[in-house]
């Protein structure tokens, strides 16, 4: 479906005019998305840092169900598991972003059934990812600060003359990455209903032209 021409009217001026400020805006939100799932992986990557330079004095990797010195010191080991599968579900993110490059979600002037199923995939995958990883990393957090025997640690850093860290801002920065995947799939959902509308009203004022000439 090629743009319309400009001899058709101030109504099929203001559709392309319209149409090429859709096209544009669906480049920027499907590169947001590969931005913000490589974003979450790199996040995946990185969340235990803060927790392993805290408890690594406590922790005993022959025994990663034993508290050691520290009590609490084994979430550790307890979050391995989330972990693991938050660079999984990451990976999957990544794979269907780019999806949406491979199906031309991004430069297509209207979309098939491919195109809904990419948007659609992306979009119930990376929310599902929000929801469920919010829900592991507070649950950790809160068993962080309330298990792990921080006056202890204190005492066994200070033995071995290393920093004593209690910090949750690696988990707290969850907030920011789930709010950029939001973010990527509101954009993503808002610009496929934008581009129905425009593909709906630029058919009605088809039919309403043809029906003038005849």
């Amino acid at each position: 479906m090629g743009y319309v021409s400009h001899k058709q009217g101030p109504a099929f001026n203001g559709e392309v005019i319209m149409y090429r400020k859709q096209m544009r805006f669906q480049k920027i939100i499907c590169m947001l998305c590969v931005i913000a799932a490589a974003i979450t992986f790199v996040y995946s990557l990185g969340i235990l840092t803060d927790i392993y330079d805290g408890l690594y004095l406590a922790t005993n990797p022959k025994k990663p169900t034993d508290d050691g010195r520290v009590a609490g010191s084994t979430i550790y080991y307890q979050m391995q598991p989330f972990n693991a599968a938050f660079v999984n579900v990451s990976l999957v993110l990544i794979l269907l972003a780019v999806l949406l490059f491979i199906m031309n979600t991004h430069t297509r002037r209207k979309y098939y059934i491919g195109n809904y199923a990419a948007i659609g995939l992306y979009s119930v995958t990376a929310t599902a990812a929000v929801v469920w990883s919010h829900l592991q990393i507070s649950a950790f957090r809160v068993q962080y600060l309330t298990t792990v025997d921080f006056d202890a640690l204190q005492e066994l850093c200070e033995m071995k003359n290393k920093p004593f860290i209690k910090s949750t801002t690696l988990l707290d920065l969850h907030y920011l990455v789930a709010f950029l995947v939001l973010v990527s799939v509101v954009g993503l959902v808002g610009n496929m209903i934008w581009k129905i509308s425009l593909m709906r009203s630029e058919q009605a004022l088809l039919r309403a032209g043809e029906e003038a000439a005849v």
